[in-house]
C-alpha cells in the first residue's frame, strides 16, 4: 500500500499545537478558530473527566488525516486497452482451395482447411483489434464487418465454404472491397491481409492499382501467396499462384509478402505477421491504483457521530 499525498501526515499534530499555543488557560471555555466548537467541547469534556470523548476525537482526527493522505493499493487487470488497429482479412475461396497439397500430422489437408486452422487461431488472439473478413471467389462480399468480437470472425472463417462466391479468383475485387471498408475508418492503423492461391481473373482493374489506392488511403497491405506451385516455375499449371503479382501488391501497399508452400510456412507466416502487427494480447497487464480513502473517511464519520451521541444535551 502507498499514499497519494503522504505530506498530509504533517497535519497529525495540528490539534495538539492549537491546544498548546492558542488556548489560554484563563479562558478554558473560549471558542477556538480551528475547529472551534469541536476542541472547546473536547476541552470541557476533559475537564469533566471524560477521557473517552477525547479519545474519540483524537481517533477521528487521525482517520481524517489518513483519508486525506490518499491510501491506495496497486492492482493489475487483464483488460486490454483498445489497440487503435483495424484489420481486414481478404480470403480467397476460389475452386483451387479444395486441392489437398498440405500435410498435417502425416495426413493430407486441403488449402482451405490449412488456412482455416491457422487464420482462425491468428484472429482469436487479436483481442483489442477490430477485425473484419472479406471472402472472394468470382465476386467478393463482406462475411464479417470490422468488430471487436474476434471469436465471431474466427467462427466465420471456420464455417467458410468454397463455391458461395463463385469459383474464379477476383483478387482485385476482393482487395478493393476491403479497401472500401477501411478507407473511411477512424482507426490509427489500417491493415489489409490478402491470402490467395491463384491468379487474378477479375479483369476490371489491376490488383496492383488497388494496392496503390490502399496505400494512398493509409492502408497497409500484406499478401500471402499460398500453394506449392507458382507461375514462375509452373506457368501452365491451373493451380499455380501468381506469387510475383502478390509480392508487387505488398510492395506497393507498404506491407510484406509471404510465400507459403507448407504447413510450417503457414504457421511461420502467422507468427511473423504477429510481429509486424503486434497484438494487444502481448501487452503487459494494465496496472492501476485502487483508492482506499473512503474507509478511513467512513471511520472518522462514525467516530464523530458516536461523539455527538455521547455529548450531554
Amino acid at each position: 500500500m502507498s499514499f497519494a499525498f503522504p505530506a498530509a501526515f504533517v497535519l497529525l499534530p495540528l490539534p495538539w499545537l492549537v491546544y498548546r499555543f492558542l488556548v489560554k488557560p484563563s479562558a478554558p471555555k473560549a471558542a477556538l478558530s480551528v475547529p472551534s466548537d469541536l476542541f472547546e467541547t473536547a476541552q470541557t469534556a476533559t475537564g469533566q473527566g471524560s477521557r473517552w470523548d477525547t479519545l474519540l476525537l483524537i481517533l477521528a482526527w487521525c482517520a481524517l488525516v489518513l483519508a486525506l493522505a490518499g491510501p491506495r493499493v496497486s492492482q493489475k487487470t487483464d483488460l486490454l486497452p483498445f489497440s487503435g488497429r483495424e484489420i481486414m482479412l481478404v480470403l480467397d475461396l476460389s475452386g483451387s482451395m479444395v486441392k489437398e497439397d498440405f500435410v498435417l500430422d502425416g495426413k493430407p489437408l486441403s488449402r482451405l482447411d490449412a488456412v482455416k486452422k491457422v487464420a482462425s487461431g491468428f484472429v482469436s488472439a487479436r483481442r483489442g483489434d477490430r477485425i473484419g473478413l472479406v471472402i472472394f471467389g468470382e465476386r467478393p462480399y463482406v462475411a464479417q464487418p470490422p468488430t471487436f468480437d474476434v471469436a465471431s470472425v474466427a467462427r466465420s472463417i471456420e464455417t467458410a465454404q468454397i463455391g458461395i462466391s463463385g469459383r474464379a479468383t477476383a483478387i482485385a475485387d476482393g482487395l478493393g472491397l476491403a479497401v472500401n471498408r477501411l478507407k473511411d475508418s477512424p482507426a490509427a492503423t489500417k491493415v489489409a491481409v490478402l491470402l490467395s492461391d491463384g491468379v487474378d481473373t477479375s479483369g476490371k482493374v489491376r490488383a496492383n492499382d488497388v494496392a496503390g489506392l490502399a496505400q494512398r488511403h493509409g492502408i497497409r497491405v500484406h499478401t500471402i501467396a499460398l500453394g506449392p506451385e507458382d507461375l514462375a516455375n509452373q506457368p501452365k499449371s491451373r493451380d499455380a499462384v501468381d506469387a510475383a503479382a502478390l509480392r508487387a501488391m505488398a510492395e506497393t501497399g507498404g506491407g510484406t509478402s509471404f510465400r507459403v508452400k507448407t504447413m510450417a510456412d503457414l504457421e511461420e507466416m502467422a507468427a511473423t505477421l504477429d510481429k509486424l502487427e503486434p497484438s494487444p494480447m502481448n501487452r503487459p497487464p494494465l496496472t492501476y491504483w485502487r483508492s482506499l480513502w473512503i474507509w478511513p473517511a467512513g471511520l472518522a464519520f462514525f467516530l464523530l457521530v458516536l461523539f455527538a451521541v455521547r455529548r450531554p444535551s
